[in-house]
């Protein structure tokens, strides 16, 4: 990402994916620093639907649309429901109308698009010939059931060509955070014959280790995209960096926050 805005956040308060740097579109894989909200959701938590203090939240949020160069109500984020539906807008919606979906879409220059995760995978895209960008929401439900392929679908409604697409995958937790069980993995081979080299042996008997990031990487593939980035980083594994959904549950925490992931046109 270009350098943030002065009072906004630090350099080291975001990461930026090379394969979409430069080609039109700023954007920003956020950590959970540089925020004001604190215990639990200290600092950079963008979950609405948290039970972090609301104001903290906007603040927040508003932080992150300045690092983007963009209004805070130019600044869209749809309500997640773990689907594989993507919508394409042309312009910001209400908080309160916000579609839910897990991806959006857009040709629309100085509109920010963002997704929120805590483990899930968080993908950036862009078309930088037709300038169409994307930003979805990729848990294991979406990505098996095909949110990767939606969006890039509602893209090309937009006049993107896939394989003119570049996409990045940020903060998203690794093969080596994700136990799973033996229902998990009988669900993934049942509906796709082709996910079995994406499961490890796990160190639990009748459990194995999934790998969310390069199943993601594959359904990118196979939706034809011209290139593919994973930045690399576990939100399991690193707390100073990252909230992590699956960190909390073990350690019995009431609630968690969520890092946002997201990208405007220039």
């Amino acid at each position: 990402m270009n350098q943030a805005p002065a009072g906004a956040m630090s350099e080291a308060d975001v990461f930026a994916s090379p394969l979409l740097a430069g080609v039109g579109a700023r954007h920003a894989f956020f950590t959970r620093r540089g925020g004001v909200s604190s215990g639990l959701y200290a600092t950079l938590n963008g979950g609405t639907g948290s039970r972090d203090a609301p104001h903290s939240v906007a603040e927040n949020r508003a932080r992150m649309a300045k690092a983007l160069g963009v209004a805070p109500d130019r600044f869209a984020v749809p309500y997640l429901v773990h689907s594989s539906d993507a919508v394409a807008i042309e312009a910001p919606f209400d908080a309160n109308e916000r579609p839910r979906c897990d991806a959006l879409v857009t040709a629309t220059p100085g509109l920010a698009l963002g997704v929120t995760g805590a483990d899930c995978g968080m993908i950036l895209f862009i078309d930088p010939e037709a300038k169409v960008i994307g930003a979805a929401h990729a848990g294991w439900r979406g990505a098996l059931g095909g949110i990767i392929e939606a969006t890039v679908a509602a893209m090309a409604t937009l006049g993107a060509n896939p394989r003119a697409i570049r996409a990045a995958l940020g903060p998203c937790i690794a093969q080596n955070s994700y136990e799973v069980g033996a229902d998990f993995v009988a669900r993934f081979q049942s509906e796709d014959s082709a996910s079995a080299p994406f499961f490890a042996v796990g160190a639990r008997a009748g459990h194995a280790q999934f790998d969310l990031k390069a199943y993601i990487g594959e359904r990118a593939r196979r939706a034809g995209l011209g290139a593919f980035e994973d930045l690399g980083f576990d939100t399991y594994a690193d707390e100073a960096r990252f909230f992590s959904f699956r960190r909390a549950t073990h350690r019995k925490e009431d609630d968690y926050g969520r890092l946002v992931s997201a990208i405007a046109l220039g």
